[in-house]
């Protein structure tokens, strides 16, 4: 094939973590699809490519082991050589760390044009003293692609938007709602006990509990957390740990609402185009990681005037009394889920 008519190649990179690179989704789809003459090939992670379901197909992923063949300094060096063969003619770097950066110098020594994310690290900061909010990430994303010559808007609104049925590997009760109770720090982690009365309080109301987490410890609890329904009450049910990423998804696009704090869960509802009511403490939406598709109305957030104390979580509350997440009542969190249900 003559070079000029040759179809162009984009190499987005981006290998951490799960609800980044959940962000990342919608924005590669939309400009798949909005640029139908340009091949997109994602470099990230094993795991993480998995979230790719119903990929456009001119877009491709291209799955790294960081921690195998691909570890370490001659890790990156080797995935910047195997990119290269595909002698891509942009690189939109949604990560913007040295790895990526070394994979962006490679490739453009080879003749691609680079873009990098604007993660604002010079001013992000001054949300803590109550400045401007940061623009959401899906945004920036956006942004790179922008730079690239690749403008779109948004045509995504779910990984099932032009699939076939979803199968399902389990069954859903109707009416359903999430609760994915966890997050990395506690920071970002409502009190369990306080999300227990949670879920029970919306069985009561009626409403089928399905509760997503990991596998051990995060299992461990929420297999406590399980009950059978009395008359006129949901039931509780764990998912915990029990399926692959690509079937939480699709038990996700079955679920009425998704409660999720400020975690990965949030965005792999939006993915699944679920909505969520999203609970958050030491960050906030101002922080730029709202998930697709959600609203801040749909937030639970106190704004005390110590909120957000981090950008994307800590292991400790820097006052020790942890009164955003503390503060937030139950039936704050149960009335927004009913509200989003009618």
């Amino acid at each position: 094939m003559a070079e000029s008519t040759r179809r162009k190649r984009l190499v987005a990179l981006r290998f951490s973590a799960l609800g980044d690179i959940a962000m990342t989704v919608p924005v590669i789809y939309s400009v798949a699809r909005s640029h139908p003459e340009m091949d997109i090939y994602v470099a990230t992670r094993p795991f993480f490519g998995r979230m790719f379901v119903n990929a456009p197909s001119n877009v491709t992923v291209m799955p790294f082991d960081l921690k195998g063949e691909h570890k370490g300094v001659r890790g990156v060096f080797r995935i910047a050589r195997e990119l290269a063969r595909l002698k891509a003619d942009y690189v939109a770097d949604l990560h913007d760390i040295l790895r990526t950066r070394l994979i962006g110098m490679y490739l453009r020594m080879r003749g691609a044009r680079v873009a990098r994310v604007d993660k604002a690290r010079g001013i992000r900061r001054a949300v803590f003293a109550g400045g401007e909010p940061q623009r959401q990430y899906i945004d920036r994303y956006f942004d790179v692609f922008r730079k690239l010559g690749a403008d779109a808007s948004m045509n995504f609104s779910s990984i099932y938007q032009s699939a076939e049925p979803v199968k399902l590997p389990a069954e859903i009760s109707c009416p359903a709602v999430g609760i994915a109770p966890f997050a990395r720090y506690s920071t970002k982690t409502y009190p369990p006990e306080k999300m227990r009365r949670v879920a029970r309080m919306l069985a009561r109301e009626g409403m089928n509990v399905y509760l997503f987490g990991g596998r051990g410890t995060e299992a461990e609890t929420l297999d406590s957390w399980q009950e059978n329904p009395d008359a006129g009450r949901g039931e509780i049910v764990s998912l915990a740990g029990r399926y692959p990423l690509e079937e939480e998804l699709a038990l996700m696009s079955r679920l009425e609402v998704m409660v999720s704090m400020d975690s990965a869960n949030q965005h792999l509802a939006g993915l699944a185009g679920t909505k969520v009511v999203s609970v958050w403490g030491g960050t906030t939406p101002a922080c730029g990681f709202l998930g697709f598709g959600q609203e801040g109305r749909n937030a639970v957030v106190l704004n005390i005037a110590c909120q957000p104390c981090t950008i994307a979580g800590s292991k400790s509350c820097p006052l020790g009394h942890m009164d955003c997440l503390n503060k937030i009542s139950e039936e704050t969190i149960v009335n927004k889920v009913k509200e989003l249900c009618r």
